[in-house]
């Protein structure tokens, strides 16, 4: 869900019970884009960040510690100046739209106690951190509107401070089920769904069609064909939205799908049931995460996109290398024939004269004995046609032995990269980039970098970690590194690897507790064997499996390479919500 209205009604119901009449204890300006309040009261701790980046407007609770410059900016010492030490007396959030206002109250210059504001104006590009006074005169702004940028609405120090343009839009909380209604009706036409986002203020398109699901209404519906009946459904589901979330009935969850998260809200979403949704105890945590894990995946795209677009040109020069060495094994398949050329010529020499372009003769390696015609070059003698020949066929047999030497070691390359790709869609974290960056700078695939200067991150990538149903551990391997020290260093004899069968995937290993390990415990490692590979969009995998002893690596292979034997094969269809089931 953007963050809208309802969002913002959420946070404010959040904020209001948490740190009403809680103190500001420290204030800090980590970029030049946020501020974050550290606020203690009732015996707690809380950070409440406030985020006006133009692609990333938020606020909520945090946990994350951010780092701060070594000198504060302007702004944030003029926050610290009017604030640090004030009492939070008051949450409002401005109408039902996206701005939320912080009541502060703190002493003065003249040491007499004041309420400012603090106000967060959530607009997209133009969102804006302003501090007002009680006169509503702003302090200062954490960007500064002039006159050039804004005729209608300047924002600096010792203006007046106005809010955003008013909107003919409604709002939900002071409207009757009947001006909801005719607010809509009043449009000549129009789809429902977004004629209700257009008319009503805080609502966004996601959160319209939402409402449009409760009401059993069809989101593409002219307002011609909708009834007054059905308006006053959806004005009933807005309403008992309304009344859950102001009596603290909020339901905060995040949806996903194949990994990706696709949404979030502060109640359930009834038309995101193909989803997962993952509950979540409060609303601050749901943003966070939900931000939190769509600016990762920002990053490993970004950090990761060198890596695919280098083993995908490798990937390519291996497929044309692959053609070569086909179109080398097919010229050379009828290089037997040159040598008995070159014999039978030879076991004829004396009855073959110079000067003949052809000759025919018996071929005696033949069953029928039938006769062949040779075709000599007459400039050289019978000797030298057959030296020809056997040069001709030495000639192919190396080219078809250097083929299939180098087809082989293509092929290798091939799955190399192939596994690659793999591994780069397993990174979930900016250490697995790292990880595997390092993977290719000693393969040779990524030029090595000088060693960065500075701290070192103290994030360590390591294998994801699963427990089966019946208890077991289950660990895989994000790429070839993780794999090798799973397969190689970490498990044991008589734990047992998977791995799919001739196709490009992670090292799976579960842990033998000293019995046998059960078949759904077999049969879960090998879904997950199969979600985490190449083949995981596949319908049927097959995943081969054995005791770790017998897994071998050959020396000087590449990583994340191995040859095993008595192996036995099950064959599954990935499961990703397994995997979400299973993960710890």
């Amino acid at each position: 869900m953007a963050f809208d209205g309802i969002t913002v009604f959420a946070l404010e119901k959040e904020l209001k019970r948490t740190i009403t009449d809680a103190r500001i204890d420290k204030i800090h300006q980590p970029n030049r884009d946020e501020i974050m309040l550290q606020i203690r009261g009732f015996g707690k701790q809380y950070r409440l960040l406030l985020t006006a980046n133009a692609s990333n407007t938020k606020f909520h609770f945090t946990e994350q510690r951010l780092e701060n410059p070594a000198a504060p900016p302007l702004f944030c010492m003029v926050l610290r100046k009017h604030l640090q030490g004030g009492k939070i007396v008051d949450v409002k959030q401005y109408g039902f739209d996206r701005i939320i206002e912080l009541y502060i109250e703190s002493l003065n210059e003249m040491g007499d106690l004041s309420v400012k504001r603090l106000i967060f104006e959530i607009m997209g590009k133009h969102s804006n951190i302003c501090l007002v006074d009680k006169n509503g005169i702003i302090c200062d702004c954490l960007k500064h509107i002039g006159h050039d940028k804004s005729s209608v609405r300047e924002m600096l120090p010792s203006r007046q401070y106005m809010s955003p343009p008013h909107t003919d839009k409604i709002n939900p909380l002071k409207c009757t089920k009947e001006d909801f209604a005719a607010a809509i009706k009043n449009n000549a036409s129009g789809k429902i769904q977004e004629l209700i986002y257009k008319t009503v203020m805080g609502i966004s398109p996601v959160f319209s069609s939402e409402l449009c699901f409760r009401a059993g209404i069809d989101c593409s519906d002219d307002i011609s064909l909708v009834s007054l009946e059905s308006l006053y459904r959806v004005y009933d589901a807005l309403k008992s939205i309304l009344d859950d979330i102001s009596e603290g009935k909020a339901t905060p969850c995040i949806y996903s799908d194949n990994d990706k998260y696709i949404d979030f809200s502060p109640i359930e979403m009834q038309q995101f049931s193909m989803y997962r949704k993952k509950d979540i105890d409060s609303m601050s945590p749901a943003v966070e995460e939900f931000y939190k894990n769509r600016d990762l995946s920002y990053r490993l795209k970004q950090k990761t996109s060198d890596i695919r677009k280098i083993v995908a040109s490798n990937l390519e020069r291996c497929l044309r290398k692959r053609d070569l060495w086909q179109k080398n094994i097919k010229q050379t398949e009828n290089r037997d024939r040159l040598r008995l050329l070159g014999e039978l010529i030879t076991a004829n020499i004396y009855a073959i004269k110079k000067g003949e372009s052809e000759v025919e003769v018996v071929n005696f390696y033949s069953e029928n004995q039938e006769k062949i015609k040779i075709k000599l070059d007459p400039e050289k003698t019978p000797n030298e046609n057959a030296q020809a020949y056997f040069k001709k066929y030495n000639k192919q047999k190396r080219t078809y032995e250097a083929a299939l030497e180098q087809t082989a070691a293509n092929e290798d390359e091939i799955e190399y990269l192939e596994g690659v790709l793999t591994s780069v869609d397993n990174c979930v974290t900016e250490a697995d980039v790292k990880q595997l960056r390092s993977e290719l700078n000693e393969t040779g695939y990524l030029k090595k970098q000088d060693k960065a200067k500075g701290p070192k991150t103290q994030e360590r990538a390591s294998a994801m970690h699963f427990v089966s149903s019946d208890g077991y551990d289950i660990y895989i391997g994000k790429n070839n590194t993780q794999n090798d020290e799973l397969t190689i260093k970490t498990a044991k004899p008589k734990d047992l690897w998977l791995h799919t069968k001739n196709i490009p995937g992670s090292h799976v290993i579960v842990i033998y507790k000293g019995e046998e390990i059960p078949e759904r415990t077999i049969f879960e490692a090998a879904c997950l064997a199969a979600v985490y590979s190449k083949a995981k969009n596949d319908s049927k995998v097959a995943v081969d499996y054995t005791e770790k002893r017998n897994v071998k690596k050959p020396n000087g292979s590449k990583p994340g390479f191995v040859i095993y034997e008595t192996n036995k094969t099950a064959y599954v269809t990935p499961d990703k919500t397994l995997a979400e089931k299973l993960t710890v």
